[in-house]
């Protein structure tokens, strides 16, 4: 009887029916992954016949989220930029400039007034450089304190984030794929095992029922069915819960402590490090107000050193001269404010400091809030990718219709 049975092409017809269900779940949820994140830029005719991943298409906004909602929580910028240590950063300026003031001041003077300061004496200025190298570091200590102070006022962090993520959509991507690395390979592996069991269920009702509709109707709840039992999975329960003996929780909840030590390091050292911070003061929609601030603490310095030795470098009779050279050791001051934070070693020794001390902010959240740092993802067209599952399960239910039986 058996070999009779197993040579029918009924039965392996039958038989193929939850197999094909498990390859359609696997596939809608594995496609709902690409068309999240992929393709970067639009592709096809625009408006709508076409795609672009629904996380790099909504750059902007995902930028306005992680400022609203994640930032939000880990942090205020004052209390980010406390952390990275205000004083380490004035002293680390101060040993990377020290080398050059005497080439800065060689170079203002030069250009103001290069035939005065050319006829000056060595001894003289000498004691300028070495008058400029004594103040400084007192003087970044103060400019430094103030920018932190300030730097709600001086820096959009908004117009920043939005700045860095949508000009590096893949960067935008890798803050969703790398903290949820786990829960999208989950997506794709659960679809194949619901849909097996939907197509256990399917396999019933056709032996029943076996009706043309029967197999595309199925396809298209397997299709719908698996992508939101994956979602569900993922984040629900949100706090743990005992079944049956079993502790139930949301995957991504489960791994707060890993997807934090991820997403922190990433954040750390791609978005919220100390050069992209000075970067946007100093080049940003409030740069003329960082400006004010160094020339504020800047000025100063210069004024002090060189106001004794005026009559000597030949300036006492003419202000409208000093004015020039005080424009140009405050245009001098804030072209090589960047300079600094190009020290990539220091940059790294910052980004871990605010690393640990995100890390550890981001462990305490309540469930509640850590889901937001993924959730967003999908909560964007979550819909779209649910009824997409569900059209492409349709198709391959007829597919199978039309193919197999």
């Amino acid at each position: 009887m058996w070999p009779k049975v197993l040579s029918d092409p009924v039965f392996w017809s039958y038989v193929s029916i939850p197999f094909v269900a498990a390859v359609i779940g696997w596939f809608t949820n594995w496609v709902a992954i690409v068309m999240t994140f992929k393709p970067l830029e639009f592709k096809g005719i625009r408006p709508y016949l076409g795609w672009q991943g629904i996380i790099p298409s909504k750059a902007v906004k995902m930028a306005t989220i992680f400022v609203d909602q994640t930032m939000y929580r880990l942090g205020t910028l004052r209390e980010v930029f406390e952390v990275m240590g205000p004083g380490e950063i004035a002293r680390h300026v101060a040993r990377m400039v020290e080398g050059r003031l005497a080439g800065y001041a060689d170079e203002v003077m030069f250009y103001t007034h290069p035939a005065v300061w050319e006829r000056l004496p060595h001894a003289v200025k000498t004691v300028i450089y070495d008058r400029l190298r004594e103040e400084m570091p007192r003087r970044l200590h103060d400019l430094m304190h103030e920018t932190a102070e300030r730097i709600e006022e001086l820096l959009d962090l908004k117009h920043m984030l939005i700045e860095r993520l949508d000009g590096d959509k893949n960067l935008l991507n890798r803050l969703f794929l790398e903290a949820g690395s786990e829960e999208f390979k989950f997506i794709v592996r659960s679809g194949f095992y619901f849909g097996f069991l939907f197509g256990l269920v399917q396999l019933a009702v056709w032996i029943v029922y076996p009706a043309w509709w029967v197999l595309p109707v199925f396809g298209a709840i397997v299709g719908y069915v698996t992508n939101w039992l994956a979602l569900e999975m993922i984040f629900r329960p949100l706090h743990p819960r005992r079944v049956l003996g079993i502790t139930l929780q949301g995957l991504f909840l489960k791994r707060q402590k890993e997807v934090s030590a991820v997403w922190c390091g990433l954040v750390t050292t791609e978005i919220l490090t100390l050069q992209r911070l000075f970067y946007a003061m100093l080049y940003g929609p409030r740069a003329a107000r960082t400006e004010e601030l160094i020339k504020k603490h800047v000025l100063p310095l210069a004024e002090g050193t060189v106001a004794g030795y005026r009559e000597i470098i030949g300036l006492a009779v003419s202000d409208a001269r000093w004015e020039e050279i005080r424009g140009a050791i405050g245009a001098k001051a804030v072209a090589v404010s960047s300079d600094p934070f190009d020290h990539w070693t220091f940059n790294r020794e910052r980004a871990e400091i605010l690393e640990g001390e995100l890390r550890e902010r981001m462990e305490r959240l309540s469930p509640e809030q850590f889901q937001d740092l993924l959730r967003p993802c999908f909560q964007e067209d979550e819909m779209k990718l649910i009824l997409a599952g569900a059209v492409l399960g349709l198709l391959a239910g007829l597919a199978q219709l039309v193919f197999v039986f």
